[in-house]
């Protein structure tokens, strides 16, 4: 019997049962004729992630919470931007080797473009994503805050240089854009922190992003009540995902591509 010549790609992920990126990478592959799979694995210990991507025989993996700072130190090689950030969220498999990409950073940036005039930006969180948005703004040349309940998370970002806050310390300011980067609004109506703190900040400020897709998130909500341009995350996953998705075919992504994965993340 012929052996499937077809090539395996998987997101890793606890839960991973939400994801939408399956649907999207598999219109991709389709498009571009690249003999694939791509499906979902739930991996609850973190630990065993290259073990379980090698041992799988998977060609490329996106990698999404918990497991982003855990899948950083287990690469054989960390490219790009994503050295600075402690987290990647893109494995390929490269002559036996793991390679590891963060392409949640450029991914973000490309969302944004809709926004106009961002200078000073606020992000709400202190996780994995929260780093790769800020290295992305930073190397932009943004203004960059981090807001976040606990003090411990905040060392990673003062250390390297960015404004930090916790809920007890903050003091308001003027933002071009608020970021949420938790998952508060993920499975609960819960604000990234408290909502009178967030009417202060919405007052003055001009747009609102929340990494979160596929509902509108309490955060959105008060943001949009308070006049605020809003955006939720999904061009964010969309434009990592066709990162993700050059990457995974050494091919380029033109603007048909990227359409027909929009699509397929609508379904």
């Amino acid at each position: 019997m012929a052996e499937n010549s077809e090539q395996k790609f998987v997101i890793f992920g606890n839960p991973v049962e939400h994801s939408k990126s399956p649907q999207m990478q598999n219109a991709g592959f389709k498009h571009l004729g690249f003999e694939a799979n791509y499906d979902k694995y739930l991996l609850e210990d973190g630990k065993k992630l290259k073990k379980s991507f090698i041992s799988n025989k998977i060609q490329g993996a996106n990698i999404t919470v918990p497991h982003k700072e855990e899948a950083f130190k287990q690469a054989d090689e960390v490219v790009g931007i994503a050295q600075k950030i402690g987290a990647v969220n893109t494995y390929i498999l490269d002559n036996g080797k793991v390679k590891a990409y963060n392409t949640d950073a450029p991914g973000f940036m490309k969302a944004i473009e809709s926004f106009k005039d961002v200078q000073k930006v606020l992000i709400i969180g202190a996780g994995g994503t929260a780093k790769a948005i800020a290295f992305a703004l930073q190397e932009a040349g943004k203004d960059v805050t981090i807001l976040n309940r606990s003090r411990e998370k905040l060392t990673f970002f003062k250390d390297n240089g960015f404004e930090t806050y916790t809920w007890d310390s903050f003091r308001l300011d003027n933002f071009d854009l608020v970021v949420n980067s938790t998952s508060a609004g993920l499975k609960d109506d819960n604000y990234p922190c408290n909502k009178t703190q967030l009417e202060n900040i919405f007052i003055n400020a001009t747009n609102a992003f929340d990494c979160i897709y596929g509902k509108e998130t309490p955060f959105l909500a008060l943001a949009k009540k308070e006049g605020l341009k809003t955006k939720d995350g999904e061009d964010m996953l969309l434009y990592q995902g066709v990162l993700a998705l050059e990457y995974f075919t050494n091919k380029e992504a033109n603007s048909t591509l990227t359409e027909i994965m929009r699509q397929a993340l609508k379904q």
